[in-house]
């Protein structure tokens, strides 16, 4: 297994200009790809979920390397309102987009996948051989089923046509230029933002999803963005690899964490009609720690400081 060159290749980053993607431009450029050499696609000008402008994408960009990070994606309520949606929105762009590297015979096709493939009740800490023991958690199976589908996919396309791939698992990523729209940001920003609001407004307390009890585990972007560019630099066969801290946090104490650093000193209170989601989530990370030689480097507390900054520079109710 040789290390790629990126100065030999043209690379595509579907999602490229979104939270994640940013920070994996930055990264690959780093590692020797020229800027020259690197084509992110804008929404407004490619539909993925079309198999026309995937066509028109590669004949515009002539990529070797594709790192495909584009999703359709949002939080609990997000995933309930838009099941439908996000099992074709990204199954469709993975499908033609993978399709699309066999028939042009590309050096290398990275899939970013999903902590939401995981069975409801995997053994934690979540090992990649799990994957397919057991169906997963109810609100979010639409959207982790049609990724999951996608590393069959590549593994198959592997087989039959020798395309080279590799298949990054992340947990639920956070950090600076993380989505904070109240209707479809994940847990932390969704967090963040509702106590720094209250917090501003001198809300007496506020109310949350659940119970509380369930447990998660976050990967600052940069970190994330670290593993995906070893992924894309040493992988050829699309084995998943997760990518965590290994480390998980109830949300009660998140919640907590969130409050203390933003100096709220209300009330949280649980509106328990709502749903918890999966009950916990947690990676095993050796597989990375072996193949990629990858583990993060950014600590939770410091990240979160970060990410509560970032938000207060730039938000508008500030």
């Amino acid at each position: 297994m040789g290390l790629l060159n990126l100065s030999d290749h043209r690379v595509c980053v579907t999602g490229g200009a979104g939270f994640l993607g940013r920070v994996v431009c930055q990264k690959l450029c780093q590692a020797g790809l020229p800027e020259s050499q690197l084509f992110v696609p804008r929404r407004k000008e490619f539909d993925l979920t079309r198999e026309a402008d995937v066509h028109r994408l590669y004949d515009i960009a002539k990529p070797t390397v594709v790192v495909h990070l584009a999703a359709e994606v949002g939080g609990i309520g997000a995933n309930r309102e838009h099941p439908g949606r996000f099992f074709f929105a990204n199954m469709a762009m993975g499908l033609h987009l993978i399709e699309q590297a066999r028939e042009r015979k590309l050096a290398k096709f990275v899939q970013i996948g999903t902590v939401c493939a995981y069975p409801k009740f995997t053994p934690v800490p979540f090992k990649e051989e799990e994957l397919w023991n057991g169906y997963p958690e109810e609100t979010n199976a639409p959207y982790g089923i049609a990724k999951k589908s996608l590393f069959v996919m590549l593994e198959a396309y592997r087989q039959e046509y020798g395309l080279a791939s590799s298949v990054v698992v992340p947990v639920n990523l956070y950090g600076p230029g993380d989505n904070f729209d109240p209707q479809s940001s994940h847990v932390i920003p969704a967090l963040i933002r509702k106590v720094q609001e209250a917090q501003q407004r001198g809300d007496k307390s506020i109310v949350c999803w659940g119970t509380g009890s369930a447990s998660r585990e976050f990967l600052y972007v940069d970190d994330a963005a670290a593993g995906i560019v070893a992924a894309t630099l040493k992988m050829e066969t699309p084995e998943p690899i997760n990518l965590g801290n290994g480390k998980e946090i109830v949300i009660r104490d998140l919640i907590h964490l969130i409050a203390d650093l933003c100096e709220f000193k209300g009330q949280i209170e649980w509106d328990t009609t709502k749903p918890d989601g999966q009950p916990r989530r947690c990676l095993d990370i050796a597989r990375a720690k072996q193949l990629l030689d990858w583990q993060p480097v950014v600590s939770f507390e410091d990240g979160m400081r970060r990410t509560i900054d970032w938000w207060r520079d730039n938000s508008s109710t500030r």
